[in-house]
């Protein structure tokens, strides 16, 4: 009886097993790259999370420094800040007749204040000669507006016209809307020493502290007087005003 035998075997894999590697790879392959999409959308993710992130806190850093700066009330500058030290009579009106207004806490607007309106007058008398006050303190015809603390002409007399009825005025504000220094030691560039003396009066009484602290008041009559020290000088007790003054 004849014997089966087995074909013999070439080595080579049969097609069967071909086709069977050939999907293996294909589907590492496949696997391979859905892993390094994933990995780029991570990164991707990552990336935009962070700019969003540094965007945000950006955002989030303005507003507060914004938020910051306006919750802080603006700080006004002291008449030391405003007036200048070194300039000598006469002093004229400044080139913008608004700013020192400003600065000084005064309301400037297209409209005077209609709460409550007076007048007070200075006078200043350097080595005895009178110094006038220039016109147009705190009104400006270019914008249009004017300071609720101002003058019309060189005659000293301080109009007030202010949109509050309790507001208290000094003639320290006057003279940082001239942007002249005024202190106990001097007005502007002319500074008391050994030889020179400034003394402010009211009413015809000498004032001892600050004459920047003079407060306005209707009609008060005020007086700052540089010069020699021990020379007399008549000092007006009183101002004539107009009838509607």
């Amino acid at each position: 009886m004849a014997t089966r035998q087995d074909p013999p075997r070439s080595g080579r894999p049969t097609k069967a097993a071909t086709r069977q590697s050939a999907r293996e790879r294909m589907a590492a392959q496949q696997a391979a790259e859905r892993r390094r999409e994933r990995m780029r959308r991570i990164t991707m993710w990552t990336i935009t999370g962070v700019l969003v992130a540094v965007l945000l806190g950006f955002g989030v850093w303005a507003f507060m420094g914004q938020h910051s700066k306006a919750s802080r009330p603006a700080a006004l500058p002291t008449q030391a800040q405003q007036g200048s030290e070194t300039a000598l009579p006469p002093w004229p009106l400044p080139a913008d007749p608004l700013s020192g207004a400003r600065a000084a806490g005064l309301n400037v607007a297209p409209m005077e204040g209609t709460a409550r309106h007076f007048h007070a007058h200075l006078d200043i008398l350097v080595n005895g000669q009178a110094v006038p006050v220039a016109a147009d303190l705190g009104v400006s015809a270019a914008q249009q507006a004017m300071s609720e603390l101002h003058t019309h002409d060189t005659r000293g007399v301080i109009h007030i016209e202010s949109p509050a009825a309790n507001k208290r005025y000094t003639l320290g504000q006057l003279f940082d809307e001239w942007q002249v220094k005024l202190t106990a030691t001097g007005i502007g560039g002319l500074k008391t020493d050994a030889t020179h003396t400034l003394t402010a009066y009211v009413n015809g009484k000498q004032w001892t502290g600050d004459p920047a602290a003079i407060e306005l008041t209707p009609h008060r009559e005020i007086a700052l007087v540089y010069g020699p020290a021990g020379a007399k000088v008549d000092v007006p007790k009183s101002y004539k005003f107009q009838p509607s003054e």
